[in-house]
């Protein structure tokens, strides 16, 4: 009999810690993977030319092709290390684009073309950094009013980022998108002390409902995190309920101190989110009056 692929793996690459890595296996969801260079190990698609360049110091935004759903479009996420194929829908297979590549022996360079780098320093008779350019683009991917004039494009290929002619608004859009980018690496999130852990008992994960009347998100019969605001509960990002999904695939185990304190900081970022989408809308409907 074949030995299986991971335990190939294994054997051929030994058992060295600096190749266990966090992997983003959903929204707000890192597990441990041990990450090499070969295909179907342990990841079945570790996409090693794009995903190396997230072992180092980076950011990456992700995204899908298109989109088969007949709601909003919500498939825009960050990240600051390695993912899965599906951490954004489990139809479609996400793409990773990093802000920073590496190469050895050299300085790591943006990833932008030079002839984007040409149109934007033209456009705006400035040279933004990466990171505000990265910020910019992220503010777009979550403006309501860019996903509903679009949504039909979005369903059928990546998302295209349009440009406004002020620098004031690049600023802005930039701005408000570098601080989404920080909650949702729960880097920076301002506190709202939501989805505070109550009860006794032994943590574990026995069926995950949501009382509206309460605002109470309950993990057993005697234990929960109050107070958990509906939109809270509700917001998804790409293919999944974001708090929803993370209490679920840990379905049948007991929570640790580090998870029960990270169910509260994703519910205060997916409530900063929220807030935050508002202010995006009103500088995206600014910087593109008549685009709504």
């Amino acid at each position: 009999m074949e030995p299986r692929r991971d335990q190939k793996n294994l054997a051929d690459f030994g058992q060295d810690k600096k190749l266990i890595r966090s992997v983003l296996y959903a929204p707000f969801d890192e597990r441990q993977t041990y990450y090499t260079n070969r295909s179907r190990g342990f990841l079945a698609y570790p996409v090693y030319d794009v995903l190396k360049h997230m072992l180092q110091e980076n950011i990456a935004v992700t995204s899908i092709r298109k989109a088969d759903v007949a709601g909003d479009w919500d498939f825009a996420f960050v990240t600051a290390g390695l993912m899965v194929h599906h951490a954004l829908s489990m139809k479609e297979g996400n793409y990773v684009f990093p802000l920073w590549l590496y190469s050895e022996g050299i300085p790591r360079q943006e990833n932008f073309s030079p002839s984007f780098r040409v149109f934007l320093d033209d456009c705006f008779d400035q040279h933004y950094s990466p990171e505000e350019i990265l910020g910019y683009i992220y503010a777009v991917l979550h403006a309501p009013t860019y996903r509903a004039h679009y949504a039909e494009f979005l369903r059928s290929d990546f998302p295209r980022i349009p440009f406004p002619k002020s620098a004031e608004d690049f600023e802005s859009l930039s701005r408000l998108g570098w601080a989404l980018v920080e909650a949702h690496l729960l880097r920076q999130v301002p506190s709202k002390k939501l989805a505070q852990y109550q009860g006794k008992g032994d943590h574990a994960v026995e069926a995950v409902r949501y009382v509206l009347a309460d605002k109470a998100l309950w993990i057993n019969k005697t234990q929960f995190f109050k107070p958990v605001p509906d939109n809270v509960w509700n917001f998804h990002i790409g293919g999944y309920q974001v708090l929803e999904k993370y209490l679920k695939s840990r379905k049948t185990r007991a929570l640790s101190l580090d998870e029960i304190n990270h169910v509260s900081a994703v519910a205060d970022s997916l409530a900063f989110t929220i807030k935050q989408m508002d202010k995006i809308d009103e500088a995206y409907v600014v910087a593109f009056p008549g685009r709504g």
